[in-house]
This record gives structure tokens, sequence and C-alpha cells, in this order.
């Protein structure tokens, strides 16, 4: 019997382990496309030079928050929820931002056109 009581208690706290980093992925993943989807919007010519700065530091800010979050060693529910609706934001901010019809400035997309290859 206590067996059997060890081995759920250390089954559940793998579980709780393995949730834990399943968040961690997820908000991961996005960070990465988010990235991905500004850099292909500089050499597009899509975004300006004052909107990528935006979009950089509205990453930034969102870095700040994951690293925050995860100073205690461990990301809750409701703090994953909150970085996903940062997440969320940040995503309408880059689509809106790329698909408006703000001029866009040649001279700085082929300036940095190495920087994200």
């Amino acid at each position: 019997m206590k067996k059997l009581i060890i081995i759920t208690i250390l089954l559940m706290a793998g579980g709780f382990l393995s949730i834990d980093f399943a968040f961690a992925g997820v908000i991961e993943d996005r960070s990465i496309k988010q990235g991905f989807r500004i850099r292909q919007g500089v050499l597009n010519g899509e975004l300006t030079a004052w909107e990528v700065k935006i979009l950089k530091n509205e990453q930034r800010h969102i870095r700040r928050i994951k690293k925050v979050s995860r100073f205690d060693g461990k990301l809750t529910y409701r703090e994953s929820r909150y970085i996903e609706k940062l997440q969320n934001r940040a995503s309408r901010h880059i689509f809106r931002l790329k698909h408006n019809d703000a001029r866009r400035y040649r001279r700085y997309v082929s300036s940095h056109r190495n920087r994200y290859q």
C-alpha cells in the first residue's frame, strides 16, 4: 500500500513538471516565429524602421516578463496565460504593421538584408 501511494505521488509530480515544460515550449516557439515574421517584414519591405523599432521593443518586453516569471523556477498557469495574452497582442501588432500603407524605406531594407539572412 505504501509503494502504491509513493508511486502515485511521484507520477503526479512528474505530470506537473511536464505540464510546466509544455507551457514553456509553446511560449518559446511563438517568440521565435514572431521574430521570424518581423525579419520577413524587413526583408520584404513591409515594415518601416520605426515599425521595426516598435515591434522589437514589444518583443523585448515579453522576454523580460518571461524571465521574471521563470525566476522562481516555475511558470504558473496564470503567468503562462498572461504571456500568451501579450504574445497574441504582439502577433496582432505585427500583422497590422505589416499590412498598413506606410511608406517603406528601400535604403533601410537593403542595408539590413544581410543582417537577417
